[in-house]
Order: C-alpha cells, then sequence, then structure tokens
C-alpha cells in the first residue's frame, strides 16, 4: 500500500504525468460559488455547468454521489456530494463523513478504471467544516488501499498579484 504524497502548490494544476482526476466536496444543495470551486471555475467552466445541471436534473444528485467532467484529454474533475448544506448548525459542520467514504470508494473505482491518480486539496477541511484527522484516514481506506496514488495540496501562495 502506498501513502499520500503531500505536496505545495495548486490542486487544479496537478503535479504528475498520466490521467489526473482533480477531487473536491461538493454540497447537496446546489450551490457552487465560494472555496476550492472558485479556483476550479477560473480553469474550466464545465465542472461547475455539469454540477448545476445534475442538481436541476436530480438524477441521482444526492450526499455520497460523484460526477466525472473530463475538463482535458487527461484531466477530469470529480465533484464529490459529501456536504450537507452549507452552513454550520445543530448537526454541526456541514461534511458529512459517511458521504466522503461512500464518494472516495466510488473515485477509487473510476480511477483504477481509468488508471488515473487523484488530487485534491484537503478536501472537506475549508468552508465544510471537517477535520484532515478524520478524513485522512478515509483517503488511506479507500484510495491508497485501491493502490490509487493520492496527492493532496496545500496551497502555495506565490505573493504574486494579477
Amino acid at each position: 500500500m502506498g501513502d499520500i504524497h503531500y505536496l505545495k502548490g495548486d490542486a487544479t494544476v496537478p503535479q504528475a504525468k498520466g490521467k489526473k482526476i482533480i477531487a473536491h466536496v461538493c454540497n447537496d444543495i446546489g450551490r457552487w460559488g465560494k472555496g476550492f470551486v472558485m479556483a476550479v471555475t477560473a480553469r474550466w467552466s464545465g465542472p461547475e455547468a455539469e454540477y448545476r445541471s445534475w442538481h436541476q436534473r436530480g438524477d441521482g444528485f444526492a450526499l455520497g454521489a460523484i460526477q466525472l467532467v473530463r475538463v482535458e484529454p487527461w484531466i477530469w474533475v470529480a465533484n464529490l456530494i459529501a456536504q450537507r448544506g452549507t452552513k454550520a448548525g445543530s448537526n454541526g459542520p456541514p461534511i458529512r463523513y459517511d458521504a466522503v467514504e461512500s464518494c472516495l470508494k466510488q473515485l477509487a473505482v473510476r480511477a483504477r478504471d481509468l488508471g488515473a491518480s487523484v488530487h485534491m486539496p484537503r478536501i472537506g477541511c475549508g468552508l465544510a467544516g471537517g477535520n484532515w484527522e478524520e478524513i485522512e484516514p478515509i483517503v488511506q481506506r479507500t484510495l491508497i488501499a485501491a493502490a490509487v496514488p493520492v496527492h493532496v495540496y496545500d496551497y502555495a501562495n506565490t505573493g504574486k498579484t494579477t
């Protein structure tokens, strides 16, 4: 079994050869507009458009579901529905660890079928309010256990302005 590879950089610019899947957590209410999704949208319009269309159609759009969107010949974006709503409430933060696990199990199968590595920020730990100490073991027992190479990116701000 391999290890998670931790890198400094931008998860929307995967640092590997071959086929790559960029994974990120989405909410279950069809909202797209804050957090890592903004970096995804800045690079490609397809993942947002497909997510919104999927939500509108409702076909399988639910916690624990995934959607793969091809954005370049060798790159896909995986929209993982693992966040209940967008705000913390009486049930705690929006992240749903069981949904993360379900999503990553499915992603492991898809990544293996494609022969792709998986690239992600520390999913579920930003606006979703999750803890990496809980998500990392889920990554280990789903993706790593399935022999899928995993790269986790901590964004390194270069200080450049546009």
